[in-house]
């Protein structure tokens, strides 16, 4: 069963030979066709590769790929591995149902881990949840889905949480695939539990730095009672942006041998949030209390505060991306797999443009549009 499936996949999750082959179209050759046999005309690999490069371009629905593709000329579906038949080789692009049926049917789990990045060289990993929105039939739940984000903004691999559980189900088998080796994973509240840091720690070879508040309210007593004041390793940090200056005070305490019941705990680190608004002048204060198996030796109050802001990296960088400029949760695509497989798409395009140098991604997606049917291509190096 595929790790990643919100239903049963006769397959096996990709391994770390398949996730590292260079060319894109490569890697999606691993992917088992999810259509029988009988009535194909169109390669598994130049579905994807049109639907990815479509999303590249601007495209949002399965109505919008399939456009893209009507329009493409024959030099671009040549190069997308579609082929021509009859005597002069047209070659005909493939339907909007047939991109519909295939993105509904494709595995999840093994298309998101193939379109993500590598994380082994990364310093910090966030692992975080979205639910897309517009995914909601009726009374049914929408898809939530859980990703892993590096510091630099790249997205690692996601998972739908399958219906009726919550993201503590889905934290291991989000990451189990990956070689974690020395990589800092970070994560809100929600995933303070000690089956997380022993895994992360003991099977992993990682590093956290996990958040605690009151749904652990032994050990948030614990934290909120040790000698703060006392404390000499700090940092101040102080930035102004989004109409608002912040001011932040990180301290961290050694705690080995103080009792607390979390495993592998050497530091635990408080910071403290002065936030003004300089439109209205209102000071809010907020406090956030963290442990970390990290030594005071491998990680400074400096370095403290600055994993526990790349926490928000994948809000800012990943999940407001996706719905402001992708406008994810205004899509009504429900069924199957659609969701997570769309949210994958635009996760690659996200991570494509960002190593193309686009700080702006809303930006970047109109450079690409100019020039709709070469420039997706050569940015997935499609040949």
């Amino acid at each position: 069963m595929c790790r990643q499936s919100a239903t049963v996949c006769l397959i096996k999750s990709p391994t770390r030979q398949h996730r590292e082959v260079p060319q894109l179209d490569g890697r999606l050759r691993t992917l088992p066709d999810p259509r029988k046999r009988r009535g194909r005309r169109h390669p598994l690999v130049s579905v994807l590769l049109t639907a990815a490069c479509a999303v590249l371009a601007g495209a949002r629905s399965y109505f919008a790929i399939g456009q893209w593709a009507r329009n493409a000329p024959q030099d671009t579906l040549a190069r997308l591995g579609i082929r021509g038949a009859g005597t002069l080789a047209v070659r005909r692009a493939p339907s909007t149902s047939t991109i519909r049926r295939v993105l509904l049917a494709v595995c999840p789990g093994g298309l998101a881990d193939l379109l993500g990045a590598d994380p082994s060289t990364a310093e910090s990993l966030a692992v975080d949840g979205k639910t897309a929105r517009g995914s909601r039939i009726g009374t049914g739940p929408a898809a939530h889905l859980l990703a892993a984000v590096s510091g630099g903004g790249q997205t690692v691999s996601q998972l739908r949480v399958p219906d009726k559980t919550n993201e503590i189900t889905a934290f291991t088998r989000l990451l189990a695939p990956f070689d974690l080796t020395g990589v800092v994973v970070t994560a809100d509240a929600l995933h303070t539990q000690r089956g997380h840091a022993r895994f992360l720690v003991e099977q992993k070879e990682a590093h956290y730095l996990l958040v605690v508040k009151a749904n652990q309210p032994t050990l948030f007593a614990q934290l909120r009672a040790l000698p703060w004041k006392e404390v000499t390793a700090r940092r101040y940090d102080r930035e102004a942006g989004h109409g608002r200056k912040e001011t932040r005070a990180t301290r961290c305490l050694t705690v080995t041998g103080l009792g607390l019941d979390f495993p592998h705990a050497v530091q635990a680190a408080r910071i403290l949030r002065h936030r003004t608004d300089q439109k209205t002048g209102k000071v809010t204060r907020q406090t956030v209390y963290a442990l970390t198996d990290l030594t005071a030796r491998e990680a400074s109050p400096l370095r403290i505060g600055r994993l526990a802001r790349s926490q928000w990296v994948i809000e800012n960088r990943l999940h407001f991306v996706r719905d402001t400029t992708f406008a994810e949760d205004a899509s009504k695509i429900h069924t199957g797999h659609g969701p997570a497989n769309m949210a994958t798409l635009r996760n690659l395009a996200i991570n494509t443009l960002r190593a193309a140098g686009h700080r702006n991604i809303a930006a970047g997606l109109r450079e690409v549009s100019y020039h709709p049917f070469t420039r997706p291509l050569d940015l997935l190096d499609v040949t």
